[in-house]
């Protein structure tokens, strides 16, 4: 068993809860530039001052509405600004915020405001408007439904008129830091989702340590005036929530991108000092680039810059004089246009969610934004190990946030304790029982390493372990990554649990897809499904394959694969929100191909 803690540093003691920073920060810089908000084709800025006042207004109309202290209000809402203002004037008007994923069904939305007991839910749309409506008859506290769209602030705020603002004082202020600050029911891929209690505390932990680590990214310990993010991952998920919290913590300033499709562009308007994103962005922004790069004729240039790049990071600031010129005029050439896609302005990236694999790692610090990877959970409130700025370990998640202590067990279970682990899962005492020790060490269920230093590897997944008819035991992560990093490749799902050997499902990337037909000469309008049998095809996903194997035992590699016709997404079901491979459902639904790879 091995053992690595990082012993709490003094950090800003909050004793209430988080809704007071909004107004201490509106207190002390009322001027400063709180969000950056995108109304139309234009950002406007939103102060400390203006904040507290909308935060105020809405928190008066919850209160108005009959929400009272401790109760439960739903968020069902994609990423923006009033995401963000409805957070904060629930916990002002002393509630409880309850996230639901966009991509939620009727009997997901049934089971999380049922079970959290939810009295209101604010929704977006028409369409989640009927989903609530579809199971409103099975929700008995459920009493009042505003949707956004339909300008659901601006009522709030008209019904709150008659509200002395010195209730919502009085309501804030007697929020103590234990109390449960949110519930987040966790995508889970499998059964029902269990609703995650973080107390207030749990988030000051989280943010008054990430910041103080991640000090060159928020205004934390470098202090950097113009720190923003522009923020596309769901608020729904903590980890989108723990940055959310965490620019008003630190008062950066942050805006909101609801719509991927007009990322690009936002990003370019924006100019964010740094992003929030997960494995799946970061390659979709290499693959697109190294795609464009080919289809005009410039894939070698592109190739050789991506081996300079990656070459120059491995150097660690010791690369020779020709690398240092091959470096600077690749900068010119290829790496200046690959920052200017992300605004230009961003120097890191936060990365959590899954493994990015070295080479990206390497890729994107040799372009010059260094990749943070951090790992953690819904239970941890987002990150409980991250990589220093200063300090970076490419293929691991980190080093422990200040006080917080990681323990390898002996099956190799990554077990955690520190102030921003949660104290249990809402009304479910067994699960409870189940993940946290009489000592407040939880149990994961995923599998590690700890080197000498402290830094975390993730080697797999405790309950996702195959053991083939030959008893090996196999952690998918590893060569499911390597083959996944393929630019051809959206997700590889490696099977063969109680067979004897080991398989994958291979789905397409539809982008780079269309980019391989022309350079293949096929027909530019086959989709995948007329493809999938083509040995031209087959031989390039072989490629992957063999590229994964490399990292693995010969016992582990995979040694058929089937192509499938669909990509994997949350739409499908396949995917949980935050873009976890769904296992139990991808081999019920693809049961014949399963079966196939062992006929």
């Amino acid at each position: 068993m091995r053992e690595f803690a990082v012993p709490a540093v003094a950090k800003r003691e909050e004793a209430g809860g988080l809704a007071d920073l909004v107004f201490t920060n509106a207190g002390t810089d009322p001027a400063n530039v709180q969000f950056r908000r995108k109304v139309g084709e234009r950002w406007e800025d939103v102060t400390a001052a203006r904040f507290a006042d909308e935060v105020t207004g809405v928190a008066r109309g919850l209160i108005a509405a009959g929400v009272g202290a401790g109760d439960r209000v739903g968020i069902l809402a994609a990423t923006r600004y009033e995401w963000t203002l409805l957070d904060f004037a629930i916990w002002a008007a002393g509630a409880v915020p309850v996230p639901i994923y966009v991509t939620s069904s009727a009997e997901q939305i049934r089971w999380i405001l049922s079970d959290s007991g939810a009295v209101a839910v604010v929704v977006e749309t028409e369409e989640h408007e009927k989903r609530v409506a579809a199971v409103q008859n099975d929700l008995p506290d459920l009493s009042s439904v505003w949707r956004l769209d339909a300008d659901a602030v601006a009522e709030l705020v008209r019904a709150g008129e008659a509200v002395d603002a010195a209730e919502v004082d009085a309501r804030r202020t007697a929020v103590k830091g234990g109390d449960v600050a949110t519930i987040i029911y966790t995508s889970g891929t499998t059964g029902q989702p269990k609703g995650v209690a973080l107390t207030h505390d749990n988030f000051f932990a989280e943010v008054g340590y990430g910041t103080d680590v991640l000090g060159k990214l928020f205004k934390g310990t470098d202090i950097p005036e113009d720190a923003s993010t522009l923020l596309f991952l769901p608020i729904a998920h903590v980890f989108g929530r723990m940055v959310q919290v965490g620019c008003v913590y630190s008062q950066a300033t942050m805006g909101h991108a609801p719509d991927v499709k007009n990322l690009l562009p936002d990003l370019a308007a924006f100019q964010p000092t740094f992003i929030l994103s997960v494995p799946y962005v970061l390659e979709k922004v290499y693959n697109g680039a190294r795609q464009k790069a080919h289809a005009e004729g410039k894939g070698k240039i592109f190739d050789a810059a991506v081996a300079t790049a990656i070459a120059f990071s491995e150097a660690d600031g010791k690369a020779g004089l020709g690398l240092k010129v091959k470096h600077a005029l690749f900068d010119k050439l290829v790496y200046g246009k690959l920052r200017a896609a992300l605004g230009g302005k961003a120097q890191y990236a936060i990365s959590g969610g899954a493994a990015l694999g070295m080479r990206l790692t390497h890729f994107f610090r040799g372009v010059g934004v260094k990749v943070l990877e951090g790992y953690g959970l819904t239970e941890t409130t987002a990150a409980a190990t991250v990589n220093h700025p200063d300090r970076i370990k490419p293929g691991t998640v980190g080093q422990p946030l200040p006080g917080t202590a990681v323990r390898i067990s002996e099956d190799g279970e990554v077990l955690l304790k520190g102030g921003q682990v949660f104290h249990g899962y809402w009304r479910n005492e067994q699960a409870t029982a189940d993940a946290l020790d009489a000592d407040g060490w939880f149990a994961t269920g995923d599998l590690g390493s700890l080197d000498a230093d402290g830094f975390l590897k993730i080697t797999g997944r405790k309950k996702e372990i195959l053991v083939t008819s030959g008893g090996k035991n196999v952690a998918p992560a590893v060569i499911e990554d390597r083959i996944a990093s393929h630019p051809l490749v959206a997700q590889a799902m490696v099977v063969g649990d109680g067979q004897k050997y080991i398989a994958a499902l291979i789905t397409i990337d539809p982008e780079f897809f269309a980019h391989w037909k022309k350079g293949a000469g096929k027909d530019a309008g086959a989709s995948v499904a007329d493809l999938v049998d083509d040995p031209d095809l087959i031989a390039e996903v072989q490629q992957a394959v063999d590229e994964g194997n490399l990292a693995v035992s010969k016992a582990e590699s995979v040694r058929r694969f089937r192509i499938l016709a669909t990509e994997f997404s949350p739409e499908t079901g396949h995917l949980t929100p935050s873009l976890k491979l769904k296992r139990n459902v991808i081999m019920k639904d693809f049961g014949a191909e399963v079966d196939a790879l062992y006929s």
